[in-house]
C-alpha cells in the first residue's frame, strides 16, 4: 500500500495498526530524512499518542475517520501546537511555540490522519527550489544532488521519498506545483479562497494558496473534501457550499472539453517538458489549442505585487535584523519595498482585466494542459541555465508557466508524467474557479490509462 486511502482502509479492518504504519513512517524518516534533509522537527511522542488513540477507537467499535491512522507532515509555515512556526526563517525560531493548530492540521486530525512532523521550505515561501539558508537545502528523492523544487520542497520530497504518503504545502507562483514536477508527484492548488489558511504564515495574501501533496488522484480528492469549508479564521476564506469531490472522480469525461495551451506556454522549455504535454493530449484525445492572452504580462504583475506584498509582510525586521534573513530572499524583499506605489496599483488593475479575459477563454474550454515547469530539476546550486539558446537564471524561470495561473487563483493540479529511469516532468491541469472537480476527473483517467502516476518508492503501509 502506498496510499493514504489504502492506508486508512487497512487500519479501519485491523490488517495493520496505526501504531505499527506511524512507527514505520518514523523508521523512515530517521532512517532517510538524514540526507534528504524533509524535516525541520518531527513531533514522534504526539503521533503515536495520536496513533494509539486510534487504535483504542477502532477497538471500541468507533469511526476512527476517513485518513484513520495515516501518518502526514505539513510545511513549516503552518501552525502546530507546541511547536514554533518557522516558515523557513531563523528570526521566526525566536517566537513562542504555536497555541493551536492550523485549520488545515485540526481538519485532517478530525478526520484520523497522524501529524508527524514538520517540512523544510524557502525562507517566507520566497523561492522556487528550497536551498534555505539556514536549514539547509531539500534534496530530490530522484538524484539527491538535485533541488526538490520549492517553496514547499520538503512537502514534495517527503511523498516522493515514501517517508509519508501525503502532505500539505502552500502555494503563492507556483510553490505547490513547481516542486511536484521536480519530484514526481501530484501537488493540488485548488481555487483561490477555497481552502483555510488560518494559522499559516503568509507571503503574499492576496495570492497565497495551501493544497495537497499526494501519491494518487483519490488521496489528493479526498485530502481536499477533508478541507474544504468556510472559516472565519481566514477573512478571504470562501461562504460556498462545498463541493465533494471523491464521488465523482469516476465520472465519464466525454462532455469536459480539453484543449492545449499555445503561445506562452509553448515557448521557453525543453523538448521534453512539451513532449509530456503532449503525451497527456494523446492520451485524452485532445487536439484543440487555446491562447491564454497576455500571459507574459500576468507574470510580470504577479511579481511586481508578491514582491511588494512579501516586503510589506516584513518591513520591520528588514529595518532591524536584515542580517539575519537568507541574503537572496533578503534582497529581493528588499526590492520589493522599493516598488513604487503606482507600479503595484497599475500591476492589480492589469490582474482585473486579466481575470475577465480568462473567464471569457473558459467559456469555450472546460480544462486546459500546459507544462508545470520548463525543465527538469537543476543540481542544487545551480545559478543558470539554457533555454532557447539563452542563458537564463534558475530560479525565478522555474516558475515561468505556473505564475500566469495563480495570478488569479486558477485551480490547477499537476500530474507527474509516467517518465521510468529518468527525472520527473509535471503537466498542469487548470480550470475555471471552483471547477476543481473537471481537474481530478480528468485527472482519474489519466492515472487509470498509466499515463500519470507517482513513482513507487516503499510500502507505507508495512506488509498488509
Amino acid at each position: 500500500m502506498n496510499d493514504a486511502v489504502s492506508i486508512a482502509k487497512a487500519i479501519r479492518e485491523g490488517k495493520v495498526t496505526a501504531v505499527e504504519v506511524t512507527q514505520a513512517a518514523l523508521a523512515r524518516i530517521a532512517a532517510q530524512d538524514v540526507e534528504l534533509n524533509c524535516f525541520t522537527a518531527v513531533t514522534r511522542e504526539t503521533a503515536l499518542a495520536d496513533a494509539a488513540l486510534i487504535d483504542r477507537e477502532i477497538a471500541a467499535g468507533n469511526y476512527p475517520g476517513l485518513l484513520a491512522g495515516v501518518p502526514f507532515a505539513v510545511k513549516n509555515l503552518f501552525d502546530i501546537a507546541g511547536l514554533t512556526t518557522l516558515a523557513g526563517a531563523k528570526i521566526n525560531a525566536e517566537n513562542p511555540p504555536a497555541r493551536r493548530d492550523a485549520t488545515a492540521v485540526a481538519k485532517l486530525k478530525q478526520a484520523g490522519a497522524v501529524l508527524v512532523g514538520a517540512l523544510n521550505m524557502d525562507e517566507y515561501a520566497y523561492g522556487f527550489v528550497t536551498e534555505n539558508f539556514h536549514y539547509g537545502a531539500t534534496r530530490n528523492p530522484h538524484d539527491l544532488q538535485r533541488v526538490a523544487g520549492g517553496s514547499s520542497g520538503g512537502s514534495a520530497a517527503a511523498v516522493a521519498a515514501g517517508l509519508v504518503p501525503f502532505t500539505l504545502g502552500s502555494d503563492t507562483n507556483g510553490s505547490i506545483r513547481v516542486p511536484a514536477a521536480l519530484c514526481g508527484v501530484f501537488g493540488f492548488k485548488p481555487t483561490y479562497g477555497r481552502l483555510s489558511r488560518g494559522g499559516v504564515a503568509l507571503f503574499s495574501i492576496s495570492f497565497d494558496h495551501i493544497g495537497p501533496f499526494a501519491r494518487s488522484v483519490a488521496d489528493i480528492a479526498t485530502i481536499f473534501d477533508i478541507l474544504q469549508g468556510e472559516d472565519d479564521r481566514d477573512p478571504i476564506c470562501t461562504q460556498r457550499p462545498a463541493n465533494p469531490t471523491l464521488q465523482q472522480l469516476h465520472q465519464d469525461i466525454s462532455h469536459i472539453k480539453i484543449a492545449i495551451a499555445d503561445d506562452y506556454f509553448q515557448k521557453g522549455a525543453t523538448s521534453a517538458a512539451l513532449a509530456a504535454v503532449q503525451e497527456v493530449a494523446n492520451a485524452l484525445n485532445v487536439t484543440n489549442y487555446v491562447t491564454l492572452p497576455e500571459a507574459h504580462r500576468a507574470r510580470a504583475a504577479a511579481f511586481v505585487i508578491t514582491a511588494s506584498e512579501g516586503a510589506n509582510l516584513h518591513l520591520d525586521k528588514l529595518r532591524t535584523r536584515p542580517q539575519d534573513f537568507d541574503p537572496a530572499t533578503r534582497d529581493r524583499f528588499l526590492a520589493g519595498a522599493l516598488i513604487p506605489s503606482n507600479w503595484y496599483i497599475q500591476a492589480q488593475r492589469f490582474r482585473q482585466w486579466y481575470r475577465d479575459r480568462i473567464r471569457e477563454v473558459f467559456q469555450n474550454v472546460d480544462v486546459i494542459l500546459a507544462p508545470t515547469t520548463p525543465i527538469t530539476a537543476p543540481l542544487i546550486g545551480q545559478q543558470t541555465m539554457i533555454l532557447d539558446g539563452e542563458e537564463i537564471l534558475v530560479r525565478p524561470h522555474l516558475g515561468l508557466f505556473t505564475q500566469p495561473l495563480s495570478f488569479i487563483g486558477l485551480p490547477v493540479l499537476s500530474v507527474p508524467i509516467q517518465r521510468p529511469n529518468t527525472l520527473p516532468l509535471g503537466v498542469q491541469l487548470i480550470a475555471a474557479p471552483y471547477n476543481e472537480a473537471l481537474i481530478l476527473q480528468v485527472a482519474a483517467v489519466l492515472e487509470a490509462q498509466g499515463v500519470v502516476s507517482a513513482v513507487s518508492q516503499v510500502n507505507l503501509g508495512l506488509t498488509c
